[in-house]
């Protein structure tokens, strides 16, 4: 008699776990890195620069609040922008790898495909600054099981992300929008990875970080760098 709601069940999950790979690049991912208890910690992680413009602008407000963050580099936008890879790690900040194009058909063709891209771009990253990169953040996010294994055989850590900003999620981001959407993806966590970006295009990211952080602040959370 309990075999047809189990099964209902059954199915229910599975299209859950489907609908959460498929909108994993946009959506909280699962989190892959193992956080600290106890205390309230917020990790700002941004996605897919530098940028000039716009990575420059968040540095400049980091280094005004003191807080250190975790910049996730695609390689192919160092060229040009060296300066500012180079000032990223200068400031203190860490670095990791987000491939070398974020063109999803190049990254996950194959798995040699996928292990080219990961080592170039932290080759990339090593001969601008000088720092061997230990840590690995998906391009689109979702969960990639085989392809993460990979990336710790060759010895990086891979970080999700839990929270967002909402920047993905939209072309025409604004402040109010980045702030509601923050704190709705933070709420009830103490161990908070959020995601932002610092693309060209995400102006608004950098117009709204002062206030992210004024509301982290406020709440006792304490800020981290991986």
């Amino acid at each position: 008699m309990y075999k047809k709601p189990l099964r209902i069940a059954i199915v229910l999950f599975v299209a859950f776990l489907l609908l959460l790979a498929h909108f994993g690049g946009r959506m909280a991912a699962v989190e892959t890195f193992s956080l600290a208890a106890g205390e309230k910690h917020i990790y700002l992680t941004f996605d897919d620069g530098p940028s000039t413009v716009v990575t420059g602008r968040i540095l400049d407000t980091l280094k005004r609040e003191k807080v250190k963050a975790t910049f996730f580099i695609v390689g192919d936008r160092v060229y040009g922008r060296e300066e500012t890879l180079r000032r990223i790690a200068r400031e203190g900040h860490s670095l990791g790898v987000h491939s070398m194009s974020h063109e999803y058909n190049k990254i996950y063709a194959s798995e040699g495909a996928f292990l080219r891209d990961i080592r170039d771009c932290a080759a990339l990253i090593f001969s601008v600054t000088g720092i061997k990169p230990t840590l690995y953040r998906f391009p689109g996010g979702g969960t990639h099981a085989r392809e993460k294994a990979l990336a710790e055989e060759e010895g990086f850590t891979v970080v999700g992300w839990n929270a967002v900003c909402g920047d993905g999620e939209t072309a025409a981001s604004t402040v109010p929008f980045l702030l509601r959407r923050t704190k709705e993806t933070a709420a009830g966590k103490d161990n908070v990875v959020l995601l932002l970006h610092d693309a060209a295009y995400q102006k608004a990211t950098a117009e709204a970080l002062p206030a992210i952080i004024s509301l982290f602040r406020a709440k006792g959370y304490t800020f981290c760098a991986f």
